[in-house]
């Protein structure tokens, strides 16, 4: 969270020469850059500015982050500048580009005023993707859930082939990362970047990200606090589509109203391919055995999934969205060659994510990645015949104008498991939605995750799953998903049997 007072912190420095001496273009030369936050997107988006030759201004109001100097060290000459706390709006006159970084709302900093006035305003995925080489095909991969994992899998079939490939954006590495490799090393430049998107990303229109395959796997109710409705939420997502023409590939969800509407302003002349019917794909769950119809590509094939290893149900589904994907990108790739990594797929951390089996026969799964109904409801459907002892809580994110959380749409998958443990500052919230629904199996509380964990080893029998899908944010007792998985892992291993 960005904090909204405090001191400016004005550090000047020179970035590292040695750097600089290799870069092969300055297309920022004698421009000023302003970067606005500055976790990682933000440093990444300054150091491929400083190598594009700009002056880089980099702001953040949050005072108790490291100064910028400190990170891309040992500068003089001037073109690095880092302003934390309040900071002076009048220093955007002098910036020739502002890049906004995916975590900072237009709310925030004037920046909506200053792209309604014409200032040039570009999100960071805008201003890494300028740089990325043509010869690079791009698969973009958005959606409310499964984004992290579809584009994990398209990357590691692509990797198995020994195709290049660069994969980050949302996930992990910024694509700013990526533009600075091509820079440094103009000659080994990625044949493939598989890119995941959020909402946050293209809340500003994009111009120059234009992926060859893009992706919107699915969308429901989220981020809704930013984004005020499902209307904009929408509106926002399908700009992933915006430059698809000709044989680039749009690949969509069945039947969802609000992509119906938004794809509708788009007018994009390119092939489309559904998920859950043809042209496009479709799933066998019981034979494990994706089917592909795409003529326009001149895909009529399937895909065997039974050797997946990668927990979940839904990960078939994950796979075969990865394998359209990759094969339209039109690398070299097919079939034959996707079939072969199946059994060596390996989702994201915090995703189904098997992480102790302990003395009593008990399997601990984190799913802390689930912060939102749905993906919890793929995960308890997705443990097909095991029991699971399920921990809900966090803070809940509102779903709807009346402020339901959304949590009655798990009595149904919840009655085949062992119990439920509700936990954090929406615990008690939890609970009383579950028991005015009428849950059929134990529901307890605690304060925190430390008491869920404890409650739930004392109700989970031999063979039982603990599972840690919580169905809400982090953010009231830790800094995010990853922190929050990694303490269930610690407590599952340190656990006395």
């Amino acid at each position: 969270m960005l904090a909204t007072s405090g001191r400016s912190l004005i550090l000047e420095r020179e970035f590292r020469p040695k750097i600089e001496a290799s870069i092969p273009k300055h297309d920022l030369q004698g421009q000023s850059v302003a970067i606005v936050g500055l976790r990682k997107s933000g440093v990444a988006a300054a150091k491929l500015a400083l190598a594009r030759g700009a002056s880089v201004l980099a702001l953040d109001q949050n005072e108790t982050l490291k100064p910028l100097e400190q990170t891309l060290l040992n500068v003089k000459d001037g073109r690095l500048k880092t302003i934390l706390g309040c900071f002076d709006h009048e220093l955007f006159d002098e910036a020739d580009l502002i890049v906004v970084s995916p975590g900072v709302a237009l709310e925030n900093y004037c920046l909506a005023s200053l792209l309604q006035s014409g200032k040039r305003v570009i999100s960071e995925l805008d201003f890494a993707a300028e740089v990325l080489p043509r010869c690079t095909k791009v698969l973009a991969v958005t959606g409310t859930n499964g984004k992290s994992t579809v584009a994990t899998f398209a990357g590691q079939m692509l990797n198995h082939s020994n195709i290049r490939t660069f994969v980050g954006g949302n996930l992990g590495i910024p694509l700013s990362e990526a533009a600075f490799e091509c820079l440094l090393s103009p000659q080994e430049p990625y044949q493939a970047a598989v890119v995941e998107v959020s909402s946050y990303q293209l809340e500003i229109p994009n111009k120059f990200f234009s992926p060859s395959v893009s992706v919107i796997l699915n969308l429901t109710p989220d981020h809704l606090e930013r984004h005020k409705s499902m209307t904009n939420y929408s509106t926002i997502k399908c700009r992933v589509l915006s430059h698809l023409s000709g044989r680039k590939i749009a690949i969509l969800p069945m039947g969802n109203p609000y992509i119906t509407d938004a794809i509708a302003s788009h007018g994009n002349e390119c092939m489309f391919a559904w998920i859950g019917t043809y042209p496009g794909i479709k799933v066998d769950m019981e034979q494990k055995v994706a089917n592909f119809n795409v003529p326009g590509i001149g895909l009529l094939s399937q895909l065997p999934l039974d050797a997946m290893k990668a927990v979940g149900t839904h990960n078939y589904s994950n796979a075969a969205i990865a394998a359209l994907s990759v094969i339209g990108l039109d690398v070299g790739i097919d079939i034959a060659a996707i079939s072969s990594t199946i059994d060596r797929l390996k989702a994201p951390p915090h995703r189904m994510q098997i992480v102790h089996e302990d003395g009593y026969g008990v399997t601990w799964v984190d799913d802390s990645k689930a912060t939102n109904v749905e993906a919890t409801y793929a995960g308890l459907t997705g443990l097909g015949e095991k029991k699971a002892v399920v921990l809900l809580g966090g803070r809940s994110k509102m779903l709807d104008a009346q402020g339901s959380n959304g949590f009655e749409h798990l009595i149904e998958p919840l009655k085949y498991h062992r119990g439920v443990v509700t936990f954090g500052s929406s615990g008690a919230l939890i609970q009383d939605t579950l028991s005015s629904y009428g849950v059929a199996i134990p529901c307890l509380r605690a304060k925190d995750l430390k008491g869920a964990v404890s409650l739930a080893k004392n109700m989970a029998k031999p063979g039982d799953v603990i599972l840690l899908s919580p169905a809400c944010a982090s953010f009231d007792e830790f800094i995010n998903f990853e922190h929050r998985g990694k303490f269930f892992q610690k407590l599952a291993v340190s656990m006395k049997v």
